[in-house]
């Protein structure tokens, strides 16, 4: 029987006990993704080198085995502010914690500590895999006439395999999205807000599996967050992005995208360091594009998102 790549759902919940299944549900945690990729059996391959008085292969031991998903969420709001994001889960996983401010907001900040975990449950039209201890890293993507996006690579423990029926699904805390665009969009950079074709962002964190003797666990073990931005070049009298890069300077970074309670999501960092810039054309406009790196200013507020 012929099984159909687009029959597939994901559920992610948070852990309470690090490796344990939170047994989410699709009423309660399904995941609105886009462009899945599914690794199974992520890991090295152990060759036997066995002597023999014959030529041929001799197999080899999978070791290390481990599992691996990367897919797409559409950055929007919850549908009401204060509401928690579908996606709240996704950033937990990729070490942020999460703080509610009924009927305000809900503001994701990066940890260096205590990091959380999710089972996910990957169901592919009558499979579930299912995937334990999971945390990760998470890009997004702002660009001009696009939806933005989130891109999730998650890394979990290997847990069971079996048949099982898709189960319903409700996507609650995912709200219609709307594209980058002037009337949907802001952005300012050193207090400059000029023309940008587009803006991402890398959370930068270095993931690893950690299988070893009496212990295994998915581990965050360092973040190095980082960004992209390219805006219409100016003249110097108006920004000059090279006597920033070679001083060194620090300047904040700000972007708002939606203008209706409930779907709105900004991305903020209070220390920006410009690196070496480069130029390119679009549209036979001139563009400059800025690599950002994006400092700790105060403890762990590298990247802050708020969902409001």
């Amino acid at each position: 029987m012929a099984r159909y790549v687009k029959k597939l759902a994901l559920l992610a919940k948070i852990e309470t006990t690090y490796g344990t299944d939170a047994t989410p549900t699709g009423v309660a945690n399904a995941m609105q993704i886009l462009d899945v990729s599914f690794t199974p059996l992520e890991g090295q391959e152990e060759s036997r080198e066995l002597i023999r008085p014959y030529m041929g292969h001799q197999g080899v031991i999978l070791t290390g085995i481990h599992q691996m998903i990367e897919f797409g969420v559409e950055i929007a709001g919850a549908g009401a502010a204060g509401d928690v994001p579908g996606y709240g889960a996704l950033l937990r996983a990729c070490g942020f914690a999460e703080t509610v401010t009924v009927s305000t907001d809900v503001v994701y900040e990066p940890i260096s500590e205590d990091f959380e975990a999710a089972t996910l449950y990957y169901l592919l039209d009558g499979v579930r895999h299912i995937m334990l201890g999971c945390r990760g890293n998470v890009t997004m993507d702002f660009t001009s006439r696009k939806i933005p996006r989130f891109r999730f690579r998650i890394t979990g423990l290997l847990g069971t395999v079996s048949d099982q029926a898709l189960p319903a699904t409700t996507y609650t805390g995912f709200a219609t999205p709307v594209p980058v665009s002037k009337a949907n969009t802001t952005f300012s950079l050193h207090g400059y807000a000029g023309a940008t074709e587009s803006v991402s962002f890398d959370l930068g964190n270095q993931v690893e599996p950690r299988l070893v003797i009496n212990h295994e666990s998915i581990q965050i073990t360092d973040r190095l967050a980082t960004g992209s931005a390219v805006m219409e070049a100016t003249l110097l009298a108006t920004k000059n992005w090279q006597a920033i890069a070679l001083g060194h300077t620090d300047g904040a970074l700000a972007l708002a995208h939606g203008t209706a309670a409930g779907n709105i999501v900004e991305i903020d960092s209070a220390v920006v360091q410009i690196g070496r810039y480069s130029e390119s054309t679009s549209q036979g406009i001139l563009h400059n594009t800025l690599p950002m790196m994006l400092k700790p200013g105060s403890g762990d507020d590298d990247l802050i998102i708020t969902v409001k």
